[in-house]
């Protein structure tokens, strides 16, 4: 399986790492399309470039392991930096580093395509910080991806959403820095049968178009702020780029690595379900 780089500079030149930032965290980030890794120091700066494979489908807790592992090895060869720890945004339910849903992975080929049974049960309650921590022989971290973005936008004043645009649509709460319970608001109806990931997630708007899909968008922003009383929403996630109009001012746009950054606030802070095991 073929991997590629982007973002920082992989030379050692513009990558040297500082021992005094230690430790070193392999931030992984697992999305529907792309599975991305990096390594960061304490301050957030990348010692290792990030490296992205395709996430495949169909898609088991043994395939997602050692696709992980080929990935975390790929990084390690090309940048020559070794990780102390590692910390994993997931898309799905997760409590202490355990999968409760996964249903993206659930399917044969992503959102959209049918369920497997079988990947159903294989996934639920399935230790994956356990499974990773063996592998990879580091400690490990396991949380939701949208919290881990959060984790890394927060300011930690008042109520403050989180929601991410991908392959689906994710949402985090924080209040006063606390992450709450994680709730599958992606898995809600918000308009006659269709649930937040029809509406507003990339198969949206592919069908759409921006234009429309960005309405759609602001107006789920609208129902989620009638339902909290957020004091600032951030929205993050790869589509959040293709947003064709300015958002309320209540709201600001977090910029996509903040799904590998939250990484280290996996170790910062022992918040509701962001502890390991």
């Amino acid at each position: 399986m073929n991997t590629n780089s982007n973002g920082a500079g992989s030379n050692n030149e513009s990558t040297s790492p500082n021992d005094l930032y230690r430790p070193f965290t392999l931030a992984i980030d697992i999305g529907g399309s792309g599975l991305k890794a990096a390594i960061v120091d304490t301050r957030g700066e990348m010692v290792a470039a990030r490296k992205r494979m395709e996430t495949p489908y169909p898609l088991d807790p043994k395939r997602l392991v050692d696709s992980l592992s080929l990935l975390a090895s790929d990084l390690h060869a090309t940048s020559g930096v070794d990780y102390d720890r590692v910390s994993v945004g997931f898309n799905g339910m997760v409590r202490h580093g355990i999968i409760i849903t996964a249903p993206q992975f659930s399917t044969v080929g992503g959102l959209g395509t049918p369920i497997d049974d079988d990947l159903v049960k294989a996934w639920h309650n399935f230790n994956l910080a356990n499974a990773l921590e063996r592998t990879l022989e580091k400690p490990t971290r396991v949380a939701n991806d949208a919290d881990v973005q959060g984790a890394a936008a927060v300011t930690g004043k008042g109520l403050e959403l989180v929601i991410t645009l991908g392959t689906g649509c994710g949402t985090a709460i924080f209040y006063d820095g606390s992450l709450l319970p994680h709730m599958e608001f992606a898995h809600h109806p918000i308009h006659g049968k269709e649930t937040y990931n029809d509406y507003i997630g990339d198969q949206a708007l592919r069908t759409l178009g921006n234009n429309r899909w960005t309405k759609r968008v602001i107006k789920t922003i609208d129902i989620m702020r009638n339902l909290m009383f957020f004091d600032i929403c951030y929205v993050g996630g790869g589509n959040a780029k293709k947003l064709t109009q300015k958002l309320p001012d209540d709201c600001s746009i977090i910029d996509n690595s903040a799904g590998i950054l939250g990484g280290i606030r996996l170790w910062d802070t022992g918040h509701l379900g962001l502890t390991g095991h």
